[in-house]
C-alpha cells in the first residue's frame, strides 16, 4: 500500500501570486476570509500584520452584538487582487496569539460552501497533521478554496477534516488518488463531503441486523422475543435486559443473520400489541447515533416553540437578590398580561442575577422594555433585552439546563446566536 509522509513544512512566498480562476466558484478576488482567530486578535492586530504584504483596505473581526466577544473570524480587504492573492500565499496558517489562522477567498454567495461543491470530506488522519500539512497534501490535485481540521475545546485535532476545491475535478482526482492511502502511517477514507440532510438521508437507508425492542410486558423472555422475531428469518441472538435482581428493564435486542430479515421484522412488528403492551421496534443505535437523533428532536422542537412565542419574551440582568419570581412579576404586569416570569437560580437556591419574563403579546413585551429598558431597582440596574439577545447572552449554559428551564417557565426555547457578520466558514 502506498505510503504518503506529510511534514511540516513553513509557508512558500509567492511574491508574483495572482488570484486563481476558479470554474464558476464565485468569491470576491480582494476580500479574504479570516478564520480559526483566537478570540483575543484585535482588528489593530489583523490590519498589522496583513499591512506586511501589501496596503490594506479595511479589516474586521466578527463579534457577537450582545456580549461584544470575538466569533473567531473575520474579514481584510485590499484594493488589488494580487495583494490579497499574496496575503493568502504568504500569511495563510500565519501563528496569530499562538493560534495557526485560516485564510481564504470571501465567497459571494454562501450558499455554494454550504452546497458542499467540490467539498471532501477526509478521516482516520494522524493527529500530527494540522490544516497546513492536510493543505499541502492536497494542494497537488488543484486549487483550493478552503482547507481545515476539525478540532476539540483545546485545539487538538479530532482526526478528521475537510478540503474545498475550486472545480469538482480537482476533487475527484483527489478522492480517487487517496482514498485509502497511507498517511503517516494511518489509512485515511476520502470521500466526498455530504450535508446533515444527505447524510441523515443515507443513514436512513443504512442496512443493519441488530434491532431493538422496547415496552415489553415484565413476563416476556428471550425465549418469547426467539419466537415472535424468528418469523422473520435466522436469529442469532435474543436478549431482554435485566436489572441486577434479574428484573426485566422492559426492553432488549434481536439480532438477525440477515439485515433484510431485521428491516421486515421492524416493519412487521414496529407498533404491534403483545400482552396489551404496544412495542416499539427499530434499529439498534450506537450511543452517537441516539444522541445525534435525541439533539435533532431536541433543536426542531426548540425552534417551533421560539417561532410560536417570537418577540413575547424578555430577558431581565443585574437583578438585585431579593427579587424572586413574584416581585418580577410585579415589576412587569403593569406593562401587559403575564404568562410566566422566572428568576435564574443557581442549584443551592441562590439568584444569578437575571430571569426571563413572557408576555401574552409582541406589542406589550415591546412596550415593557420600552419603558424599563434601563431602571433602578434598590441601586440596581435593570437591563431588558429581547429574548433573541437573552439567549445569546445565556450562552454557558448547555442545551439541556436551557431546555429544563425554558420547559418549565413557557415551554420553549431556543439557541439564536447574533453576530455583527454573516458567517463565511
Amino acid at each position: 500500500m502506498a505510503q504518503i509522509e506529510v511534514q511540516r513544512q513553513p509557508a512558500i512566498s509567492v511574491p508574483n501570486a495572482v488570484a486563481p480562476q476558479t470554474g464558476g466558484v464565485q468569491f470576491i478576488p480582494t476580500s479574504l476570509y479570516v478564520g480559526d482567530l483566537d478570540v483575543t486578535v484585535t482588528d489593530e492586530q489583523l490590519f498589522q500584520l496583513f499591512g506586511q504584504v501589501a496596503r490594506v483596505a479595511s479589516v474586521r473581526i466578527c463579534r457577537d452584538l450582545a456580549t461584544g466577544r470575538s466569533l473567531g473570524y473575520g474579514y481584510v480587504n485590499y484594493s488589488n487582487p494580487r495583494d490579497a492573492a499574496r496575503a493568502l500565499d504568504l500569511l495563510n496558517f500565519t501563528p496569530l496569539n499562538n493560534k495557526p489562522i485560516r485564510i481564504m477567498y470571501s465567497q459571494r454567495d454562501p450558499s455554494l460552501r454550504k452546497s458542499g461543491t467540490a467539498n471532501i470530506f477526509i478521516k482516520n488522519l494522524d493527529k500530527s497533521i494540522d490544516h497546513k500539512a492536510l493543505h499541502d497534501t492536497f494542494s497537488a490535485f488543484g486549487n483550493i478554496l478552503s482547507c481545515k481540521i476539525s478540532t476539540d475545546g483545546f485545539g487538538q485535532s479530532k482526526g478528521y477534516g475537510f478540503v474545498q476545491f475550486d472545480s469538482e475535478e480537482s476533487a475527484q482526482n483527489a478522492i480517487d488518488k487517496l482514498n485509502g492511502m497511507l498517511i503517516n502511517d494511518k489509512q485515511v477514507y476520502v470521500g466526498h463531503f455530504l450535508r446533515k440532510q444527505e447524510r441523515e438521508t443515507t443513514s436512513s437507508k443504512t442496512k443493519f441486523n441488530n434491532v431493538y425492542v422496547k415496552n415489553l410486558s415484565e413476563s416476556t423472555t428471550d425465549e418469547d422475543l426467539k419466537t415472535i422475531f424468528g418469523e422473520y428469518g435466522e436469529i442469532t441472538s435474543a436478549v431482554v435486559m435485566r436489572d441486577a435482581d434479574g428484573q426485566s428493564k422492559c426492553f432488549g435486542f434481536v439480532n438477525f443473520e440477515n439485515a433484510d430479515d431485521a428491516a421486515k421484522a421492524v416493519e412487521a412488528l414496529n407498533g404491534k400489541k403483545f400482552e396489551e403492551k404496544e412495542w416499539y421496534v427499530g434499529k439498534a443505535q450506537k450511543k452517537s447515533e441516539r444522541e445525534h437523533e435525541l439533539k435533532s428532536r431536541f433543536e426542531q422542537t426548540v425552534k417551533e416553540a421560539a417561532d410560536k412565542l417570537k418577540g413575547m419574551n424578555l430577558y431581565v440582568k443585574n437583578l438585585d437578590d431579593s427579587i424572586d419570581d413574584e416581585k418580577l412579576k410585579e415589576l412587569f404586569s403593569v406593562y401587559g398580561k403575564i404568562i410566566s416570569c422566572k428568576v435564574m437560580r443557581d442549584p443551592s437556591g441562590v439568584s444569578k442575577g437575571s430571569g426571563f419574563v413572557a408576555f401574552s403579546t409582541p406589542e406589550e413585551a415591546s412596550r415593557s422594555r420600552d419603558k424599563i429598558a434601563v431602571k433602578n431597582w434598590k441601586e440596581e440596574i435593570l437591563v431588558v433585552l429581547d429574548f433573541v439577545l437573552a439567549v445569546s447572552l445565556s450562552f454557558a449554559m448547555d442545551s439541556a439546563e436551557k431546555w429544563n428551564i425554558f420547559s418549565k417557565t413557557w415551554g420553549a426555547s431556543t439557541r439564536v446566536t447574533n453576530s455583527s457578520c454573516r458567517a463565511s466558514s
